[in-house]
């Protein structure tokens, strides 16, 4: 678990705020529960929870040197399943593959690398195990009207044993366009939660919202088509000004704790927001 700290200026922010809000979209209606801090730059990529309740944290000081010798220059909002931690990764801009690294609880890693489709882009922001440990879903960047679906490394009997080529299953079609999403987990096998970057307020009201995607049935294999709806803003608090970003994701099925990351403008990004929902 990733050390937490308060900068002086995050503190200050700290101090003002409420007990949070509750989604006005209907049922469940999270309601904000705390907020807690952690380093950007070893944690501020994404998160994860672990069966004991503890954080995983991903940040850009957390890419193994060996995997930044091969390409691998971005990881993303990582997953727990089974004990297993699975790790979102992508290139450089010229990159034609995105890879999934999978480390056991015994911590051997294994890697799996996805060629790009035709039009697939190569951005790799999230990986999240369907509660059956069957099926992964990801995702890309900019406008999208789809979720990408692999069968799970090492989980999934399909996959290889010892890493290699992943390739992708089938999508989860998507009845609205969703733009910038950093990261998605599972709350049931029907739903997923998702924290999107947009903050143009085109697609749905909200500034960086946090979107509900619900599914027809759980995944099996087969292209579905998920609904959309927005829940509600992630909050924007600091006392510097500036652009804010949307991170990581997490349901921690065991607390029912959802937790979302949010990094601050200026000289705030040193300590990301991680604001926990009930």
């Amino acid at each position: 678990m990733k050390r937490h700290f308060l900068t002086p200026v995050c503190l200050l922010a700290a101090l003002g705020l409420g007990t949070g809000t509750a989604s006005a979209a209907g049922e469940p209606q999270w309601a904000e529960s705390g907020t807690a801090y952690t380093d950007t730059l070893g944690g501020g990529q994404g998160l994860a929870a672990r069966a004991d309740g503890s954080l995983l944290y991903r940040g850009m000081t957390d890419i193994p040197l060996d995997l930044r010798i091969k390409g691998w220059n971005h990881v993303g909002d990582p997953d727990i399943a089974q004990g297993h931690v699975f790790d979102a990764y992508q290139g450089p801009d010229t990159a034609t593959s995105k890879m999934f690294a999978v480390t056991t609880p015994a911590g051997k890693r294994y890697e799996y690398v996805h060629r790009l489709n035709p039009g697939e882009k190569l951005n790799n922001s999230f990986a999240t195990v369907s509660p059956d440990g069957q099926w992964l879903v990801s995702g890309e960047w900019g406008d999208q009207r789809r979720l990408q679906v692999f069968p799970a490394p090492l989980l999934n009997p399909a996959t290889p044993p010892t890493g290699g080529d992943l390739k992708e299953a089938w999508q989860i079609s998507l009845d609205k366009p969703v733009r910038d999403i950093q990261g998605c987990d599972f709350v049931t096998d029907t739903r997923l939660i998702c924290a999107s970057n947009d903050a143009s307020g085109t697609l749905f009201p909200e500034i960086r919202p946090l979107l509900q995607v619900d599914l027809p049935r759980k995944v099996d294999g087969q292209p579905m088509t998920g609904t959309v709806k927005s829940l509600f803003a992630l909050p924007q608090r600091s006392v510097c000004t500036g652009t804010f970003e949307t991170e990581g994701v997490d349901y921690d099925v065991n607390s029912g704790t959802l937790r979302a990351q949010m990094i601050p403008p200026g000289v705030c990004a040193v300590a990301t927001a991680v604001y926990a929902y009930k």
